[in-house]
């Protein structure tokens, strides 16, 4: 799961994180008179586990899952985890860890489970090898978690508005319209001159992100910090090009500045106000959350501007301080494997870390009702083996949020990109220094 932080669901975040509070010195334990261990997962966003904890539960009667968090979003929910663990009270007995959080959470080894110690080292094969390699501490002793999905990106579309517009709406024409993201400009400025009544796209925010990483990926690697940790924000070229082509974006009017996973944002996607949005696999879970089954069949999707790319993606671990060590590490094992990992994706779209379930025909042929039918599978599937993951330093959350608070600001008019740029690096600087 991710991201992207990967944050959801404005409305059903608050009454989530509501239940977090109330819940959070509840852990795992035995329910009163049942007999059975209650195994409580933690979670923010959408990872698709509803059926994959029945189907676990029918194989083992004398467990009973409690899922925590689902729809918050990851500024929530990581603080929460971050206090549970201090405390040594209040996680759950598995929790998600975001990839961009992981470097941060792997600087504490000693809250968790080695997994290495249970036989996980067996597991190996059954994910990227990256994606394995991530969840190991920098000695690789220690293996904080197993990997749940990654994410390939692409580009969300509406086709009605698209069609009001006077663009093509089929998605293999649609991608021939932006090999290269000046070409998403140009199409953005066709489609804003239709005067359709919604914005090009949701908002800056997301698209930043999205060609940050993917510069990353295919050039140096990293994106806020470089791989032996130092602080790179302005001084790696894939985070200013970001910058420069997002205010580009900006410039020719293409946003409709919805501030990402904010109420407004969701009731956007309920009104049709903008066209496109950059796509990771675990995007169209939220999507079809946010637009409703009114929307269904009006999106479809199309390949990312540029050359692929990756943003998002997980990791389950088990805290120390479960009651239920034992079977909380069984549960992870098999929500991480290939058929939980099918059953993800079958139910939010998360792509899978595991090379066999990408090699199984239910996601090599898996297609999406809700996207007019569009070969998931194929495309986020295509390439994913070969996905360059991107580096993610000691305090990256705190970072990326600084410079998206100033990509936002650029957006809103209330700074100049110069401007905008100078507080994105200082204050980037600061959060690093805290």
């Amino acid at each position: 799961m991710a991201v992207f932080p990967r944050r959801r669901h404005a409305a059903v975040a608050l009454a989530a994180a509501a239940a977090l509070l109330v819940t959070a010195g509840c852990g795992g334990g035995n329910e009163p008179g049942d007999g059975k261990i209650t195994l409580t997962v933690d979670v923010f966003g959408q990872f698709g586990y509803e059926q994959l904890y029945q189907d676990y539960m029918a194989a083992n009667p004398d467990v009973k899952i409690v899922e925590r968090g689902t729809g918050t979003n990851l500024d929530e929910y990581s603080p929460k985890l971050t206090q549970w663990l201090a405390a040594g009270r209040g996680a759950g007995d598995v929790v998600a860890i975001e990839e961009g959080l992981l470097v941060e959470y792997k600087a504490n080894p000693a809250n968790f489970v080695n997994l290495l110690d249970h036989g996980a080292a067996d597991l190996k094969g059954n994910f990227l090898e990256w994606k394995w390699n991530a969840g190991l501490t920098a000695d690789g002793k220690q293996l904080i978690g197993l990997g749940t999905d990654v994410g390939g990106i692409a580009i969300c579309y509406r086709k009605d508005l698209f069609e009001k517009a006077g663009l093509p709406t089929e998605r293999d024409a649609v991608s021939k319209l932006w090999p290269t993201w000046p070409d998403y400009i140009t199409t953005g400025e066709r489609f804003t001159a239709a005067k359709t009544g919604a914005s090009f796209l949701d908002g800056a925010t997301n698209t930043f992100n999205t060609i940050l990483l993917q510069t990353a990926g295919n050039t140096t690697g990293y994106s806020y910090y470089d791989t032996s940790g130092n602080l790179v924000v302005d001084s790696n070229p894939s985070v200013r090009q970001a910058w420069d082509t997002t205010m580009d974006i900006i410039d020719s009017g293409l946003s409709g500045k919805y501030g990402s996973w904010s109420e407004e944002w969701v009731s956007a996607f309920k009104q049709s106000k903008f066209a496109t949005i950059a796509c990771p696999a675990w995007m169209t879970g939220v999507i079809e959350a946010n637009a409703g089954t009114a929307a269904q069949g009006k999106w479809d999707i199309a390949r990312v501007p540029g050359n692929g790319g990756n943003w998002g993606g997980s990791h389950l671990a088990v805290p120390k301080q479960s009651k239920h060590q034992a079977e909380a590490i069984e549960l992870a094992k098999f929500l991480t494997s290939a058929k939980g990992q099918i059953g993800a994706f079958k139910a939010k779209g998360p792509l899978p870390s595991s090379p066999q379930a990408l090699d199984d025909p239910a996601i090599t042929g898996a297609t999406n009702a809700y996207f007019s039918g569009a070969p998931v599978g194929a495309i986020f599937g295509t390439g994913a083996k070969s996905l360059k993951p991107v580096y993610m330093g000691p305090k990256n959350q705190a970072v990326r949020t600084e410079v998206e608070n100033a990509v936002r600001t650029v957006e809103l008019g209330q700074r100049s990109p110069a401007q905008g740029w100078t507080d994105a690096v200082s204050n980037a600087k600061k959060a690093a220094a805290k």
